[in-house]
Parts: C-alpha cells; structure tokens; sequence
C-alpha cells in the first residue's frame, strides 16, 4: 500500500518508467523541445529530450493525420547519453522507420498507419493551412502499439507551404486555370511557370513554396483541366499562362523560368524549345524525357503514346511500370524534342530508380544532342542513382508505389515509382537546394527583395 500510495502522488505520470525504477531511482519528468515549432516544409527542426535517466532506451515517433483523415507515422529509437539527453540532430537512431544520424527522418520515413488502405500518397490540397504533426518520446525501443502506450512527453509542430505575406490569386483568364503565388514584399519578383504531371488537377503545393522563397510561381492546370477538352490544350494553352504570369505587375518580365516534373517536363522541353512566345531564361525538368514531344495537343499526345500500351509491366502485386512506354516510342527512330533549340540554362533532375520515366537514359540523350548543337554549355544534370520518380519538396514522405488514374486506360492501377527511402530523402532535399540555387543564378534574384519571417 505504501509503494501504491507512492505512485499515486507523482505528477508527472506520463514519466513512469516501472515500480521498480520509481523505487529505486528519482523519477524525472523529461523536457521535449522542438523549434522551430512553426515552419516552412523545407525547413529543418531540433529536437531535443532532455531530464531522461542515463542510458535510457526511448522512442521518438511522429504522427499525422492527412487531408484525407488517414495517419501516417514515423519512428526511430535512441539511447540517452551520460546526461539523460536526446538530440535528434546530432543523436544516431538505432532502429525503426529510419537509422544513423537523420534530423529529419521523423517526415520523410513516414508511412501509412498499420490497418491504413494500401496505395496511399499525401497531397496538401489546402496550402493556406498547415500540415500538423504529433511528435512524442515513448519509454523503451517501440515498433507498434503507440496509441496504447502513454507517452513520456509530446509536442505538435505546424509545416507551412506559405510564409508569412505569401499572397494566393486565382487565375482563370483566356481559358487558362491556374493559382498564381506572390512573394510578401513590392517585388517585382521573378517568375515561374510550374508544371505538375498526369495526375491531374491543380497541384498548389510547389508553388506556393516557391513564392515562400521570393519567386512568383503560377501553378498551372493543363492536364483536362475542368471546363476544358484535351483537345484544347496545346501549345498556345502554355503560351496564354506564360503571358499571363509575365505581364502581371509584380512579375520581372525578363525574369521566367519553366519547371515541369514528370509529364509536365514533356511539356517543359517542348514549350521552350519550339515556342515562339515562350522564351525563359531557365528552365528545370525533373524526372522527364525528350523521347515524346509535345507539337499537337494533349489528347493527340495521348493517342500516340497508347499505341505502346504494349509495352506496359506489371510485377508483383499488380503495380505497373510506366517506363518502356516511353522508351520504346513508336515510329522507330522515334521523334524527338530538338533539344538543340533550347537556347537558357536546362537543369535536369534525374532519379537512377525511376520506373515510370527512362530519365537517366534521355538525360545521356539530350547531352549528346545539345553537345552536337554546341549548347552543351548550356546544360546541368542532377543523379540520384537510388531515387525514384516522384522527386519532391524536402522531407516529403517517399511514395515508392500509389494509386493512380492511369491516363491512358482510364483505370484506377497502382504504379510502381520507385526509389529507395533514405536515398530518395536525400535526393528531395538536395535537389531542392540546387533548384533554388539555378533559379536564384539565372534570375538575378534580388536578395535585398526577398525576406524570411518565423511563421
């Protein structure tokens, strides 16, 4: 009864470690910090967990509810140093989601839930609000069960895709839909015209973390966008979206760029190397190919592209890979984008485990064509020999394989992407840095113009 009555006057009952530890040694309450407890999606946070006995074995894990009310976690397992101290940037995690030395392995290893439906991926579609994660230490080296346990400690961060001023308009102008993002501050600012895949639908996302880093960036909806054919879209749907991000005020008109991933770098090669209009002063294609170029519209596109339908895979489980579609174009020499034409710096991001895309393959491609051009000069190539397709802001979780709605069956399948998790996290945050790097070289960016608050 002593010992019981004991337990029942500690205050800190989420400390509790066992009958035997309370008895034997001071039972401590630990102090978690994570700042920035507020912050962009690109930035990095520290974590540190402090007041916890010597040597004591802990689980840090993270949680999230998406927009589409499924969870997704993440885990990793520490020893305390002789202090009773956790630091998630300098600590190694021994086990769990992810391992080593991985300050931001809590995001990007995350996964589905157990009992989750298979094929998930995470889209924030409602960029004005923040993604909000749990993040919480447990006692012991946990793999499951974390909703039954009682955690030692827990902090909820707030992700932003917009800082502070970030300024979203709706466009929808000569037929064009697309939400244009303006940089806080008088600008002008440089401009990027941004391109997202055949997935469909108006990704917001990217852009909206451009305009966060100084750049007005218009995410553009081209893939059957509603209110319009397929049909309808052809070159002169892109030139009507560029003309209209650069003659909006607060946008430097000879200061354009073009970033398109996947489906969207088809479209990006194309535009700029055939367009009249369309004539940036960089442009960046992650994860895309030259192999099929975009001279009709997209429903004709389309139609071509299924006459290599053949060509599908599909392994176990059912996922399809996409990438022999384009490899083995039809006629044969197939077509190409003349690469030669582009006449900005290209900066070409490419994943070495991409199954959608023969990124790699065409990236040798378009440097044999621009060096037989002489524009050799004028290109960039990114690897990342363990990555796969789905290149993607920093710390986003890695989708090795998800639904999709297969453009050219118009079928519900899932599609094998690719990728291995820690070196797709890596090639996402490096990429990214470069990317910014490129557009920041090229656009005379104006560093005096371009400011970053706490959010």
């Amino acid at each position: 009864m002593a010992r019981v009555t004991a337990l029942k006057k500690i205050t800190c009952v989420s400390n509790l470690i066992s009958l035997r530890t309370v008895s034997t040694q001071k039972t401590t309450c630990p102090l978690f910090f994570v700042h920035p407890s507020r912050g962009l999606v690109d930035e990095k946070f520290r974590i540190v967990v402090t007041n916890l006995l010597p040597s004591q074995k802990v689980t840090l894990h993270s949680l999230l509810q998406t927009e589409d009310k499924n969870f997704w976690e993440a885990f990793g397992h520490y020893v305390s140093d002789e202090h009773g101290t956790v630091t998630g940037t300098t600590d190694e995690s021994l086990g769990g989601t992810y391992e080593g030395r991985e300050p931001m392995g809590l995001l990007w290893s995350m996964r589905p839930a157990p009992g989750s439906p298979k094929g998930l991926r995470i889209r924030k579609r409602d960029v004005l609000t923040p993604m909000v994660v749990q993040i919480s230490v447990y006692s012991g080296h946990l793999s499951e069960g974390f909703s039954e346990e009682p955690p030692l400690a827990t902090s909820v961060i707030e992700r932003w895709h917009v800082a502070p001023g970030v300024k979203r308009i709706n466009i929808r102008e000569e037929e064009v839909r697309g939400t244009l993002f303006l940089p806080p501050g008088p600008g002008p600012f440089p401009g990027v015209l941004d391109l997202w895949g055949a997935g469909g639908g108006l990704v917001e996302y990217r852009s909206a973390l451009l305009a966060s880093h100084g750049f007005a960036s218009m995410a553009l909806d081209y893939f059957a966008p509603k209110g319009l054919r397929m049909q309808d879209v052809d070159i002169a749907y892109f030139e009507k979206a560029y003309q209209i991000l650069k003659n909006h005020p607060l946008v430097q008109t000879d200061q354009l760029a073009v970033l398109g991933l996947s489906f969207g770098s088809i479209v990006t090669l194309s535009i700029v190397a055939y367009s009249n209009v369309i004539k940036p002063q960089c442009c960046v294609a992650i994860n895309g190919s030259h192999l099929i170029p975009f001279d009709q519209n997209l429903f004709e596109l389309i139609q071509n592209m299924k006459k290599n339908l053949d060509k599908l895979r599909v392994i176990e489980e059912n996922k399809v890979i996409h990438r022999d579609v384009i490899l083995t174009t039809l006629p044969d020499p197939p077509p190409k984008v003349d690469v030669g034409r582009i006449k900005c710096p290209l900066l070409l991001v490419t994943a070495g485990d991409d199954h959608a895309f023969p990124a790699v393959e065409s990236a040798e491609d378009m440097e044999m064509m621009m060096e037989n051009a002489g524009s050799r000069h004028l290109l960039e190539v990114l690897t990342y020999p363990g990555a796969g397709h789905l290149i993607e802001p920093p710390y986003s979780p890695h989708f090795r394989a998800t639904n999709f709605n297969f453009y050219l069956t118009n079928q519900k399948v899932v599609v094998l992407w690719g990728g291995q998790t820690q070196s797709h996290a890596y090639a996402q945050e490096d990429s990214w840095n470069k990317i910014l790097a490129f557009l920041r070289e090229h656009l005379c960016f104006n560093e005096t113009l371009h400011y970053r608050k706490n959010i």
